[in-house]
């Protein structure tokens, strides 16, 4: 039987840096996937420093490792917010150095009138972003990338999310709690912030950042199950 000589070279992570770029450039517009049959099961590998990705991930019966990549998240002039997101999860999972490992890279923003709204700088800024969240919809986006060797999918997923009538006061008593401090759309749905949404349509996993609805299906495509679904 001849054995294929499947080594690693230059050749994978090159794929991986030119499957970056058509997410720059917006070539890919759904979850896209290109097969390699000779891949044995790898490491999983979650490209992200947040406790609140971590949490749900290993919830949902994951084994992972984590590594915190070191990107620039700088929104590109003209940018939409869903490209924004997708390209941000692939540049984080490609900044990963371990190409071996299936990499997962996802990157969450809020949006509000079709202007993307980061974490809040500081207190006050936490307590204006509450304010224009207040009585009104808005929309979290989730984009995720998964890399391995030349294996690659990426999406982008949408839930929206209504919130009740916030006054002042609620809110900087809110921002001095310090927890909407790391959070895109300064609140965090999984805490004390959840009192503030009246209703939502889609993935709650997406708003706290881990769309993992989506991922299971996506993750299992590249041998990665959870440990309760061998």
């Amino acid at each position: 039987m001849t054995r294929l000589d499947l080594s690693l070279d230059e050749g994978p992570r090159r794929f991986r840096e030119e499957f970056v770029l058509r997410v720059i450039d917006g070539a890919l517009h759904k979850p896209t996937v290109y097969e390699n049959p000779f891949m044995a099961a790898p490491r999983f590998v979650l490209a992200s420093g947040s406790p609140r990705r971590s949490a749900v991930l290993a919830a949902a019966g994951f084994t992972f490792e984590v590594a915190i990549p070191d990107v620039d998240e700088t929104r590109f002039p003209g940018e939409s917010a869903a490209a924004m997101v997708e390209r941000l999860a692939a540049i984080k999972a490609n900044a990963i150095s371990d190409i071996t490992a299936v990499v997962l890279g996802v990157d969450t923003t809020v949006v509000l009138d079709g202007v993307p709204l980061g974490k809040p700088r500081d207190e006050e800024d936490a307590v204006a972003t509450l304010l224009r969240l207040s009585g009104r919809e808005h929309v979290v986006l989730s984009g995720w990338a998964i890399l391995h060797e030349e294996r690659v999918a990426s999406a982008v997923e949408r839930t929206v999310v209504a919130m009740h009538a916030i006054d002042r006061a609620t809110a900087e008593a809110y921002a001095a709690s310090g927890e909407p401090m790391d959070k895109a759309g300064a609140y965090a749905i999984q805490g004390d912030g959840g009192a503030f949404v009246a209703s939502i349509s889609g993935s709650f996993h997406n708003v706290m950042g881990m769309p993992v609805e989506a991922l299971t299906p996506a993750l299992a495509r590249f041998d990665i199950s959870p440990a309760s679904r061998p």
